[in-house]
């Protein structure tokens, strides 16, 4: 598959979370993300960012600043479809595509400990017994849910490099083995 062949399958596939995407066809479409959102920056750091400077006695300092509307919309554009084409890579692998979502349903799960745990401690008595034991509580289970937040992209980005299951799996037919 080449890169044009890549992007031209991950667009027409823009909803389809089902069957298998083949290494080539993930990452050319990575690469083809990665492109844009830099020539987006361009653009962007271009026409839509403001520098503003302001001196004292003795400190000149430069702020620039973007909204970032090209990268924004870019980054838009192509959500849906790295999604699906990721969700498909997983396929490929013989893993189901929840997987790609692996980080961020451990960040979420962490914003929810953290939320709940802290915020049910500080319903008591601030410095009382049951609000030093739910903070602790609450931080027994953070730290190591940090640990796997650094581990679960790694983790996720190895499985996106794995070669491509042989045969049929259970979400289809090999890419590389079907007739083109």
């Amino acid at each position: 598959m080449t890169f044009a062949e890549a992007v031209r399958t991950c667009f027409s596939k823009f909803f389809t979370f089902s069957g298998r995407a083949s290494r080539p066809e993930y990452w050319f479409f990575f690469l083809f993300i990665v492109i844009w959102s830099f020539i987006a920056g361009i653009i962007d750091w271009q026409f839509f960012t403001q520098v503003s400077v302001s001196e004292s006695a003795e400190v000149k300092s430069v702020t620039a600043t973007s909204s970032q509307p090209v990268q924004s919309i870019v980054s838009l554009i192509v959500f849906i479809p790295h999604l699906a084409v990721a969700w498909r890579r997983m396929h490929d692998t013989g893993r189901s595509g929840l997987y790609a979502l692996l980080p961020i349903l451990l960040i979420l799960g962490a914003g929810v400990v953290l939320i709940f745990g802290i915020g049910l401690a500080s319903s008591f008595q601030h410095g009382g017994n049951l609000d030093i034991l739910f903070t602790r509580a609450t931080l027994l289970v953070v730290i190591p849910t940090l640990l796997v937040l650094f581990v679960s992209p790694l983790l996720v980005l190895w499985w996106l490099t794995r070669p491509s299951q042989p045969g049929t799996n259970q979400y289809g037919p090999n890419p590389y083995e079907v007739a083109q």
